[in-house]
C-alpha cells in the first residue's frame, strides 16, 4: 500500500512542478509518521522513503531507535520545547520550529556541545491564526538577524502551515506570501534556500508557490486514528499544556 501510495505521490509532485515550471528534484517528500508504527516507516524505507518527520520527541527517540538506519533522515516538524532539544541535538537532520530566541540560544548551546551545527527552519504563522506557533510574517527577518548570530546553527529557510480548509486552492495566498516574504528577504541580503509547506490536502499548492520541502503523512500511510488536542484534525490542532505540541 504504501509503496502505491508513494508512486502516486510522486507523480503529482512531478505534475505540480510542471505547472510551476519546476523540475520535481527540487521538492522533498518528507514522511510524516506521527502515530504510525515503525512497521510502517520501515515500509516507507523499504519503498525509497529517507526524510521521516515527527511532532514529538519521545515518539522520534523512541522510532529512531526502533528502526535504525543510518540512511534516514530525521526532522522535527513540531512544536520543539527548549528542555527537550538535548534529546536530539546530536543526530536530527532537520529542525523545522524554530520561533524564538530563547529556542534558538538552546539549540545553539546543546549543538555546540555536541560538536556540530544543525539546521533550523523559522516557523511563520502565514494565517494569523492563534492556534498556531510561529512568528508574524514581519518578525521573521528580525528574528532571523538575532537567530544568525548564534553558533553552531544554520537558518536554512521558513516553515509554515496553511490554513485547514476542504479547498486546497484557501492555502494558495498564505503560500504566496511565504514565497513573497522569502524573495523580499533575498532582496535584503538573506538568502533561505528551503520553504518547507504543503501537506496531505495542499501540497500540490504549495509546490507551484515555491515549496521546497512537503510534510505528508495521510497521503502516504493511511488515516490517523489517534487525534489530538484541538480541533479534531491531527494534521492542526493546537497542543495541550505541557506538550511537544504540533504541526503536521
Amino acid at each position: 500500500m504504501i509503496a502505491e501510495n508513494l508512486d502516486t505521490i510522486h507523480r503529482r509532485i512531478a505534475a505540480a512542478s510542471r505547472r510551476a515550471g519546476r523540475k520535481p528534484e527540487e521538492v522533498t517528500l518528507i514522511a510524516v509518521t506521527k502515530t504510525f508504527g515503525s512497521d510502517l516507516i520501515r515500509e516507507a524505507v523499504r519503498a525509497g522513503c529517507r526524510d521521516f518527520g515527527e511532532n514529538f520527541v519521545q515518539e522520534l527517540v523512541r522510532k529512531r531507535e526502533e528502526v535504525g538506519g543510518e540512511e534516514i533522515r530525521w526532522h522535527f516538524v513540531g512544536h520543539l520545547q527548549s528542555n527537550k532539544v538535548r534529546h536530539i541535538i546530536e543526530w536530527i537532520h532537520l529542525i523545522h520550529s524554530v520561533d524564538s530566541v530563547n529556542l534558538g540560544n538552546e539549540i545553539s548551546k546543546r549543538a555546540q556541545n555536541a560538536g556540530r551545527t544543525v539546521e533550523i527552519l523559522v516557523e511563520v504563522n502565514s494565517t494569523a491564526e492563534k492556534t498556531k506557533y510561529g512568528v508574524r510574517p514581519e518578525e521573521a527577518a528580525g528574528l532571523i538577524g538575532r537567530l544568525r548570530e548564534l553558533s553552531n546553527i544554520n537558518v536554512a529557510g521558513l516553515m509554515t502551515i496553511g490554513p485547514l480548509a476542504p479547498d486546497p486552492e484557501e492555502s494558495r495566498p498564505a503560500f504566496r506570501s511565504m514565497r513573497r516574504l522569502i524573495e523580499t528577504l533575498k532582496m535584503n541580503g538573506i538568502t533561505l534556500p528551503h520553504l518547507s509547506m504543503g501537506m496531505t490536502n495542499d501540497f500540490e499548492v504549495a509546490i507551484e508557490e515555491g515549496a521546497t520541502m512537503i510534510r505528508l503523512g495521510t497521503a502516504i500511510f493511511g488515516r490517523r486514528n489517534v487525534p489530538h488536542a484541538g480541533t479534531g484534525d491531527p494534521a492542526h490542532a493546537a497542543p495541550e499544556p505541557g506538550t511537544d505540541g504540533i504541526t503536521q
